[in-house]
């Protein structure tokens, strides 16, 4: 230890002691501070939390879908490009899925890999007609990325064959419950009766009428996309990577991939907004907090007027009685800070 530590500890100390009511009002100005900057860090960070999860509750990270098909126009006889309409998407199988759906799962960042066959169809009971989402899933997988499983309200995730789940609000619409019979209908023609082995509950009010999961060989027979799959959501472990990872697997398979964070890019762009004001609000509360420290040191230094003196006249220096109120305020500021992180824990 260098030897003017103890006696610019012991000068500091000495101060404080002396002016203890002081001392003691700039401790909790500090602490004070202190617990707004970790409540509002804590509060924001549990409301952009929950605000995440409860959007990709029903929606993966990142979506990967064929790429779209464009009319190439010809060239008319005086070598004039012909102008031509843009070409209708029709529902498509993604070329080699399962070369795809290997090489992604082999990727570090990617935590899981879904390959579903999804498209438009009709839900039929009796005389109600209700236009659905059909979903083909592979149970186990799908899990991995939408917690399906966890959302069931009545019944079970099961989706063998001439079995299905929907949601809570079709099933509202419908007037059915679990055991009950279910025809799905396509406008290829093709048409299925399935029971309803459960219902499930996403957060989301769309989705749970809209949704009807089936197994992925069901909704590839009902859909005509026999062996195909019409796109393949993927879970990552970190979501902040999703965007540049999209860019990436689009660059390398051809397909197209939409991450949650273009998808949603309104309500990304609010989350940041309000981690901006959260940031500089706290900046500006951590220097009020200074600007207080300060000004007690101020004040304390011309109250001191007369020991300043005897202390310089004793041999001090100007660099060491500039440490001694330092030390001041790195004390204030330290038990500010521990007496509201005791209490906020």
């Amino acid at each position: 230890m260098k030897p003017w530590m103890p006696f610019e500890w012991i000068a500091a100390i000495r101060f404080l002691r002396e002016g203890r009511m002081q001392s003691l009002l700039i401790i909790v100005g500090v602490g004070v501070g202190v617990a707004v900057i970790v409540f509002m860090s804590a509060l924001l960070a549990g409301l952009q939390s929950n605000l995440i999860k409860r959007t990709l509750s029903s929606q993966a990270h990142i979506t990967l879908l064929p790429p779209e098909e464009v009319a190439r126009p010809q060239v008319a006889l005086d070598h004039t490009a012909l102008r031509l309409q843009k070409q209708a998407q029709r529902l498509r199988s993604i070329d080699q899925w399962q070369q795809v759906r290997d090489r992604l799962q082999k990727w570090p960042e990617i935590a899981a890999v879904s390959p579903l066959a999804s498209g438009p169809a009709f839900a039929v009971r009796g005389d109600a007609n209700k236009s659905v989402t059909l979903v083909g899933i592979e149970p186990e997988r799908y899990n991995q990325v939408i917690s399906l499983a966890e959302r069931i309200t009545r019944g079970e995730l099961r989706v063998g064959a001439g079995e299905t789940v929907i949601g809570i609000e079709l099933a509202k619409d419908l007037g059915a419950d679990v055991g009950d019979k279910l025809r799905i209908a396509t406008a290829a023609g093709a048409s299925e009766t399935l029971t309803i082995t459960g219902l499930f509950d996403l957060g989301n009010k769309g989705v749970n009428a809209r949704n009807v999961y089936v197994g992925l060989r069901t909704a590839q027979t009902l859909l005509n996309l026999v062996g195909g799959v019409s796109s393949i959501d993927l879970a990552l472990h970190d979501l902040n990577l999703a965007e540049a990872l999209a860019q990436r697997i689009a660059g390398e398979t051809g397909l197209t991939a939409d991450s949650w964070i273009k998808t949603n890019a309104q309500f990304v762009t609010a989350l940041t907004s309000q981690t901006v004001s959260s940031n500089v609000i706290r900046f500006f509360i951590g220097l009020s907090v200074a600007f207080g420290i300060a000004s007690v040191l101020v004040v304390s230094v011309i109250q001191r007027s007369k020991e300043i003196g005897i202390l310089r006249a004793m041999g001090a220096t100007q660099v060491q009685m500039r440490r001694i109120f330092l030390l001041q305020g790195g004390i204030v500021g330290f038990f500010g800070s521990i007496r509201m992180a005791r209490r906020c824990s």
